[in-house]
C-alpha cells in the first residue's frame, strides 16, 4: 500500500516537472485580452488612447493607482463619482462623455496644437518624462525672467 502511494506521488512529480514553465509577467508588456472589453471600459480606453497617455500617466494625473484605471477599462462599471471629473480633465473631454459614452459624441474639448509654440509642446509631450522635465525647467526659467523684467 505504501509503495503504491509512493509510486503515485513519483508519477505526479514527474508530470508536474514536464509542464511548460511560464515566464514572469513584465509590467511594460500588456497581457492579451481573453474576452472582449465591455462597451464602457472600451470607451474609456479609447479616450485615454486618443489623449495619448498611458494608464500609469492617467493614474498619476487623477491620484489613483494604475490597477484602478485598468479595472475601469476592463469593467462595465463606471469609475467612482469623485474620480470622473478628474478623468475628464486629464483626458480633455467632457464629463458626459465618460458617464454615458453612447449619447456623448467622442470629440475632445481641446483642439490640436495651435501655432509654433503649441506644435513644439505637442512634440515635447512625446519625449521621455526626464527630457520633458528639463524642457519645462528651461521654459519656466525664461518665463520667470520675463515676468521679473516686465514687473
Amino acid at each position: 500500500m505504501l509503495q503504491d502511494v509512493l509510486c503515485h506521488m513519483q508519477d505526479k512529480s514527474l508530470s508536474l516537472q514536464s509542464e511548460p514553465k511560464f515566464l514572469p509577467y513584465h509590467r511594460l508588456v500588456p497581457r492579451t485580452l481573453t474576452k472582449p472589453r465591455p462597451k464602457r471600459g472600451a470607451h474609456l480606453a479609447d479616450l485615454r488612447h486618443a489623449a495619448g497617455i498611458s494608464q500609469i500617466d492617467l493614474a498619476r494625473a487623477i491620484g489613483e493607482t494604475q490597477q484602478n484605471v485598468a479595472y475601469w477599462e476592463q469593467s462595465e462599471y463606471p469609475p467612482r463619482a469623485d474620480v470622473i471629473p478628474k478623468i475628464a480633465k486629464a483626458l480633455g473631454v467632457r464629463i458626459e462623455q465618460i458617464i454615458d459614452p453612447e449619447t456623448a459624441p467622442p470629440s475632445p474639448l481641446r483642439a490640436g496644437p495651435v501655432g509654433r509654440v503649441g506644435k513644439a509642446f505637442h512634440e515635447v509631450s512625446r519625449l521621455p518624462r526626464r527630457q520633458q522635465n528639463k524642457i519645462i525647467e528651461i521654459v519656466e526659467a525664461f518665463v520667470a525672467q520675463h515676468t521679473r523684467k516686465a514687473g
